[in-house]
């Protein structure tokens, strides 16, 4: 078996914002995260299936508190904006479209800290048990809300971990 070092692993998570510094304000805000890295640049037309050669974008990578993991990339469209935004945020969540899974210590602060910020709560925390992977059962709290940009946020808190 590989070495951890030796594997490939997903270190970030990289979204199309409207407003990278309105996005970066909600994930410190929302998600207590920080600010890893902000910066501008040109793409080159090659490596990323959107925009074209020569468009001028803003990314803000976020950082949770894990040096590799936990990521996510807020990339905004600068010179030209991108005329496809929607004008209304989704619902629901339509298929192809990533779930950001939050691992909380404060689900209920963070549904609240989502809603001061004018995100859509889809659920209210609530109780809930699951079996995990290793064969304990979990009490959890769970709620779940769209960040500005229409991202879906699911924030789990473990309560309480039953012992076989």
């Amino acid at each position: 078996m590989p070495e951890t070092t030796d594997i490939d692993r997903i270190k970030r998570t990289t979204v199309i914002v409207r407003d990278a510094e309105k996005a970066a304000q909600w994930y410190e805000n929302v998600l207590g995260m920080s600010r890893w890295m902000d910066t501008p640049f040109t793409l080159s037309g090659n490596q990323l299936a959107s925009g074209k050669k020569g468009d001028q974008t803003r990314l803000i990578i976020m950082k949770a508190d894990h040096d590799e993991i936990g990521m996510i990339g807020l990339l905004q469209w600068v010179d030209p904006v991108r005329d496809d935004i929607p004008a209304e945020l989704p619902t629901e969540i339509p298929f192809g479209t990533p779930i950001f899974v939050v691992a909380s210590k404060d689900t209920k602060g963070a549904v609240e800290r989502a809603r001061a910020a004018g995100s859509r709560i889809h659920a209210q925390p609530v109780e809930w048990t699951v079996t995990g992977a290793n064969g304990l059962k979990k009490d959890m709290i769970g709620g779940s809300f769209w960040d500005l940009d229409g991202n879906f946020f699911e924030v789990n808190e473990v309560v309480r971990i039953h012992e076989s």
